[in-house]
């Protein structure tokens, strides 16, 4: 090898290995990228096969022996499991949970954490099993009960049930600092099982049916809390489906999913398999519960039938806030209790479809505001106002080529006269007048577009913000950002008021009305074909979003009347500028006019 083909080799070598050390540090993998569907599915079989031999061997099996002791005879008890994040509530009758409370979220109705097994009834519990399809009712049997010592942070409780040629055991294992905990459901079928009986006997062809809780809190009043809303959530291999519910719905879901569940304005409840493909298909379920003040919302997951001697299905279930902040966790194996990666639970947040782009940008921007003035309903105002200003420009440019085309209308109403029965030459002299103008017809078009793309993003974004939840900008008027302000409570329901009197609202209107007002002596509504419609387009469209947005959060109706009041003043400066401009025409005109009459 001569002495060229080896430094070649060499340089070849080097730069290869300076690519690599640069690639590395300074453009690395997100890592979300890192971790692989494989990657994570090997993680998830491995975490089965070791609760495989924890949860189902001696350490269970120890406590499933006692119902065939001497001891007196079996009676509903409750357990309690408590965290820094959760007080959960179980029964021994089917080992299911009837109350799910998160410590760090109040409810201000009821003064105490956020509810999340709310409509528990008899016959319908929280993570309840049915034998078969999502048909059959839940189990009522008595469960045999363990409750393991804390170790690390970790809490356990069991429960077992031995039937005649099979055990069922559900285990719940929490996490001190964790909205997820890990259910394992067992079915050994010992020595003799061969296959699970309970699949076919029903001919549901479904091994159980595991459920939601039967609504999640906080709770509320669909009469009234127009804005607050469940839906079904189901997610696959990075995309999100969400179905709003509505009343007596029972419906199945057949279409692929990985992760299913149900969510609220501001709390969800998700079920999350270590092992993809359990499920074979999912109903939701809003059936009303006898004597609630609302209809449940329920996800029930049908477990496909296996014949293997002994199952132990691991479930991650995430009950808590709906999020970023928290759903994101579960993305990076650092970041959360559980080491889960790769799960992207953030699909399950609301957003504004094609517009998510522009409410990550607008979120931005008010968090960044957020971090200076420390208050929500301070950055609505400021991010407001940076808008306006920022849009400003090119409703001005909009409103001068109004002006424009007031000038030019005889001349184009002429063109139409002239070359009524000839389309296309209407269209090319058309184009010349407004080339000679210097007009450019779609600019008008431009800022209401852009207006209305933001207050499409900004719509969801201050309805469904959960910062906003809780959150105060003036103490004793707007002390909750994600609900209506309220100065005084009725006694009875009004139609489409309810039973709060509410002073923002009516800021809105008046503001409302007199953008109007503004707007129509700038000249803006006099393309109007009667007096009629700018009428109404001046009076009935403020009342009508009146009474339509009442009980909107006042986030929503605050980014709103704020707009309101800085759209004046930009209308008023617009308006000034189209007078001068006009005043400017006539004076260039009065000499050529004088000329001509001499």
């Amino acid at each position: 090898m001569d002495k060229n083909t080896i430094m070649a080799v060499v340089l070849s070598a080097l730069v290869l290995i300076g690519y690599t050390i640069v690639q590395v540090k300074f453009f690395p993998k997100p890592q979300q990228e890192q971790v692989t569907e494989q990657a994570a599915q090997e993680a998830a079989q491995a975490e089965v096969e070791a609760e495989q031999a924890n949860v189902a061997g001696a350490e269970t099996a120890s406590f499933v022996a006692a119902e065939d002791t001497n001891e007196p005879v079996l009676t509903e008890q409750k357990y309690v499991v408590e965290t820094k994040k959760v007080r959960v509530t179980f029964t021994n009758k089917g080992g299911d949970i009837v109350g799910y409370e998160l410590l760090d979220h109040n409810d201000s109705k009821t003064g105490r954490g956020v509810e999340m097994a709310e409509n528990v009834t008899a016959t319908n519990r929280a993570f309840a099993l049915s034998f078969g399809g999502a048909d059959s009712g839940i189990i009522n049997d008595l469960f045999v009960v363990k409750e393991f010592p804390e170790e690390n942070g970790e809490k356990k409780i069991a429960f077992a049930k031995k039937y005649s040629d099979f055990t069922l055991i559900k285990q719940y294992t929490f996490k001190d600092d964790d909205y997820m905990f890990k259910m394992n459901v067992v079915v050994d079928g010992g020595e003799n099982f061969t296959a699970l009986d309970f699949a076919t006997k029903n001919g549901a062809n479904a091994s159980y049916t595991l459920r939601t809780s039967p609504q999640v809190g906080p709770e509320f009043n669909p009469k009234v809390d127009r804005y607050e809303s469940r839906s079904f959530i189901a997610l696959s291999e990075g995309k999100g489906k969400r179905v709003r519910l509505g009343n007596n719905q029972y419906k199945e879901y057949n279409k692929p999913f990985n992760i299913a569940g149900i969510g609220g304005k501001y709390f969800c409840e998700l079920v999350v398999p270590a092992e993809n493909g359990n499920f074979q298909t999912a109903w939701y379920s809003t059936n009303a519960a006898a004597g609630k003040t609302m209809g449940d919302a329920q996800a029930l997951l049908v477990r496909k039938p296996t014949t293997q001697k002994q199952t132990n299905d691991v479930y991650y279930i995430y009950v808590g806030p709906r999020n970023e902040k928290d759903l994101k966790k579960y993305l990076s194996a650092e970041s959360n209790q559980w080491k889960l990666s790769g799960y992207r639970l953030t699909d399950a947040l609301e957003t504004s479809g094609f517009l998510g782009w522009l409410e990550t940008i607008l979120k931005w921007i008010l968090e960044l505001l957020y971090g200076f003035v420390h208050n929500w309903g301070v950055s609505i105002i400021l991010m407001t106002i940076i808008l306006k200003i920022a849009l400003f420009p090119l409703t001005m440019k909009s409103s001068m080529g109004t002006l424009k085309m007031q000038e030019m209308q005889p001349k184009l109403t002429a063109i139409q006269n002239k070359y009524r029965d000839n389309p296309q030459k209407m269209q090319e002299e058309t184009a010349k007048v407004y080339q000679a103008a210097g007009y450019n017809p779609m600019s008008g078009c431009l800022p209401m577009i852009l207006q209305m793309l933001c207050l499409f993003a900004m719509y969801n974004l201050f309805n469904n913000y959960f910062e906003f939840r809780g959150a105060s900008f003036i103490k004793g008027w707007i002390d909750d950002l994600s609900s209506g302000d309220s100065v005084y409570q009725l006694k009875v329901f009004l139609p489409l008021i309810g039973n709060h009197v509410r002073v923002l609202p009516v800021i809105y209107l008046v503001s409302q009305l007199f953008y109007g007002k503004i707007t129509q002596l700038g000249g803006t509504m006099q393309s109007a074909q009667s007096s009629g419609q700018m009428k109404f387009m001046t009076y009935g469209l403020p009342l009508l979003f009146f009474f339509l947005f009442y009980n909107a959060p006042s986030g929503l109706i605050l980014f709103w009347t704020i707009s309101n009041f800085i759209q004046m003043i930009q209308q008023i400066i617009i308006n000034k500028t189209k007078l001068a401009a006009k005043n400017s025409n006539v004076i260039d005109v009065k000499p050529v006019k004088g000329k001509k009459r001499k």
